[in-house]
């Protein structure tokens, strides 16, 4: 059973521009079409992404199993699929507070 199945259906896909080895984890506004996140974790055996993804699982307020990574595994850009959440709650999450966790 895929994790949007188990969580009512709703599946987000997100756009991103992750920049790794920054001070604190936060999202720092928008990059062209993406939405621009710092993370605090080095681009090295997959540590910025299991930053990501623990980052988006906290702010979203889901597990961590609901997040995804789609595309760009080892690419800034990265497609981000986020099961149990709306496409505006998820974005309002995410843009609305820029504080750091």
């Amino acid at each position: 059973m895929a994790a949007a199945e188990a969580i009512g259906g709703l599946t987000v896909t997100l756009v991103l521009h992750v920049v790794p080895r920054a001070r604190v984890t936060s999202v720092a506004g928008r990059h062209g079409d993406a939405l621009k996140i710092r993370l605090a974790a080095p681009p090295v055996d997959g540590a910025a992404n299991d930053e990501l993804i623990r980052f988006l699982a906290e702010r979203l307020s889901v597990p961590r199993s609901a997040v995804t990574i789609a595309a760009g595994h080892t690419s800034r850009r990265k497609t981000v699929k986020v099961a149990g959440i709306q496409t505006a709650d998820a974005l309002r999450a995410l843009e609305g507070e820029g504080e750091a966790t």
